[in-house]
């Protein structure tokens, strides 16, 4: 991707990082609005107090409202990896798609051909590593859902953004099984191992997250024997990622 491929719409809704902060995050979103127009406006919106930094349209058009050198509005309260400031050390991506309110579709090639450009020279310019490519609800899951299970990760995964284990030959043949006291505490000790921030009143929604992204089939929000084995191969892969 060459830097002229981007439009520029600057945003007043931004803030300096601050002097310790290294940009070390790339958080994905969808826009959950109608069309790209109302999204951007929004987006531009100095009453909404909120951006991102870069707008990604269904044709693939990539737009940048704030420079990477400032932190925009888009991570909201969130946490990851015990970590609250994200907007501090991330840079956001808004990727157009009407989600969940107003019809979520699949993400078109062209749109997920630059989504791919965008995120591979992000992460090469700035070395985020690839346990720290999140997506908005990986890192609010009790309020946010986006950019949801229809969103290809494994693509990204294989671009060199992101992690994308492949499941275990026979995952679905352990589908409906229960899971008991001890099976539960290392699942939720896995969940907090990968990054999430796992709380009593959350746990179910951190679930529900983590089955959006890793096991996008069924996101029921339930402990199962699958959704266990599942987070023990996500959990190998991002400790493997850790200590490269």
């Amino acid at each position: 991707m060459t830097l002229t491929t981007v439009r520029e719409r600057s945003s007043p809704n931004h803030q300096r990082r601050s002097g310790s902060a290294r940009i070390d995050m790339l958080v994905l979103h969808y826009t959950g609005m109608k069309t790209a127009g109302e999204a951007i406006e929004r987006l531009c919106d100095p009453a909404a107090r909120v951006s991102a930094h870069y707008v990604i349209e269904e044709n693939g058009a990539i737009w940048r409202l704030v420079p990477e050198s400032l932190q925009a509005f888009h991570a909201g309260r969130s946490c990851w990896t015990g970590g609250s400031d994200l907007n501090d050390v991330s840079i956001g991506i808004e990727i157009v798609n009407p989600g969940h309110e107003w019809g979520y579709r699949p993400f078109p090639e062209g749109q997920m051909t630059a989504v791919e450009r965008l995120c591979h020279d992000l992460v090469s310019r700035h070395l985020i590593p690839p346990h720290r490519v999140v997506g908005h609800s990986d890192i609010a899951p009790d309020r946010k859902a986006d950019p949801g299970e229809l969103f290809d990760w494994p693509r990204l995964a294989r671009a060199g953004v992101g992690i994308w284990p492949e499941p275990a030959t026979g995952l679905a043949n352990r589908r409906g099984r229960g899971i008991g006291v001890v099976e539960r505490a290392g699942a939720l000790a896995d969940l907090a191992a990968i990054g999430y921030c796992v709380t009593a009143s959350a746990e179910t929604a951190v679930v529900v997250a983590f089955q959006r992204r890793f096991r996008p089939e069924r996101w029921d929000g339930r402990l199962d024997a699958e959704t266990a084995l599942r987070l023990a191969e996500v959990r190998a892969s991002y400790d493997r990622a850790r200590q490269l």
